[in-house]
């Protein structure tokens, strides 16, 4: 199929996706729209909830697959929306519609280009498209979920609004529930052991401790403490007092080595949330990023979050649209956007899928 015709299909798939309603969890009618999307072009489907993959005609086991991902939920349309969010109208080049930019425009656009490929031959990687769920909420059931159904994988492009340049490393995310521990008594009798002295030293030692490692890509990790809890009545000596803190891991840890180093340093008793969401990178001689590169696409380091975080193998984030206007009112993406995020998609990855 050619590239045009690819455009044109995806803008309209991409109108009928703003159409329906896909709040997190609730993105059933969407998936059941990309689902038909694929099978009306005799593409075999796989399903499982709200996740939507396929994978290349001509797939071999015996090649590294590369996954194509994006997603298909959206966030809620906030109170400053002054068009219909489910409207998907075209004015001056700007599509209108809730999810247009965050991701329908990056989904549309890797759909097409996995339709691009599907029917080659003489690919060195396989390809597995997966259109997921629950992204804007770091769900469990959406690309964590289906992960283990998608067979092994070499590397991945997550489709998320770049304004297709290369988003090469993304910071990982710990929230941490700490809690320090001492001895109630009467606050008049010096009675007690008073547990918010003893978390203010440590949350001054996640004020001004720095790690080693410093990231190329963002510089050094970063700790903040954000909420603080403790006490019950003015004369009583806290028994605990409870605080978390925002951990913004970079590319030069782990999860959880940073959590291990915080435990060895602290006194309080240290609880992540969770341990899910990963720092991520992907190396700048990775073929994927020369090639793009090479069509002019400039590196960075992302400063949000997005399903790369759920992966453990190289990723790249790139996609059509503009991070800025994700979760905006009156959410828009140009037109030209997606036709153009096609063909660079196509572009990016002819010279590594078929090997050239």
């Amino acid at each position: 199929m050619g590239i045009e015709q690819l455009q044109k299909d995806s803008i309209a798939l991409l109108k009928q996706l703003i159409s329906i309603q896909s709040f997190s969890k609730e993105e059933d009618k969407t998936a059941d729209a990309i689902e038909h999307f694929l099978q009306e072009r005799n593409i075999k489907t796989n399903r499982k909830l709200n996740n939507i993959w396929a994978y290349n005609k001509y797939f071999d086991a015996a090649k590294p697959t590369l996954l194509l991902n994006s997603h298909h939920d959206t966030v809620k349309p906030n109170s400053g929306y002054t068009r219909d969010p489910y409207d998907a109208t075209v004015e001056d080049g700007k599509l209108y519609g809730l999810g247009s930019n965050d991701a329908g425009g990056c989904l549309v656009s890797l759909v097409a280009t996995f339709l691009y490929y599907y029917e080659s031959e003489d690919l060195v990687y396989n390809i597995c498209l997966a259109t997921t769920a629950e992204e804007e909420i770091s769900g469990n059931n959406g690309l964590e979920y289906v992960l283990p159904d998608l067979g092994e994988l070499e590397f991945a492009i997550v489709g998320e609004p770049t304004q297709m340049n290369l988003a090469i490393a993304e910071r990982g995310l710990l929230v941490l529930d700490c809690t320090s521990h001492g001895k109630a008594g009467h606050a008049a009798r010096e009675e007690g052991d008073n547990a918010i002295y003893k978390a203010l030293k440590d949350i001054d030692w996640f004020r001004s401790y720095r790690f080693s490692k410093v990231s190329e890509m963002f510089g050094p990790l970063k700790m903040s403490v954000t909420i603080i809890n403790s006490g019950s009545q003015h004369n009583v000596v806290p028994a605990t007092c409870n605080f978390t803190v925002d951990v913004r891991v970079t590319d030069a840890y782990t999860n959880e080595e940073v959590l291990k180093i915080i435990r060895t340093n602290v006194d309080c008793d240290v609880k992540p949330r969770s341990v899910r969401l990963k720092p991520s990178s992907i190396d700048k001689e990775h073929p994927i990023v020369v090639s793009g590169v090479a069509l002019g696409r400039t590196t960075y380091g992302s400063p949000t979050t997005s399903d790369q975080a759920l992966l453990s193998i190289p990723s790249l984030k790139v996609g059509p649209g503009d991070s800025a206007r994700s979760h905006m009112a009156d959410e828009y993406v140009y037109v030209n956007e997606v036709e153009e995020g096609i063909a660079l998609y196509i572009k990016m990855l002819e010279p590594v899928i078929k090997g050239k």
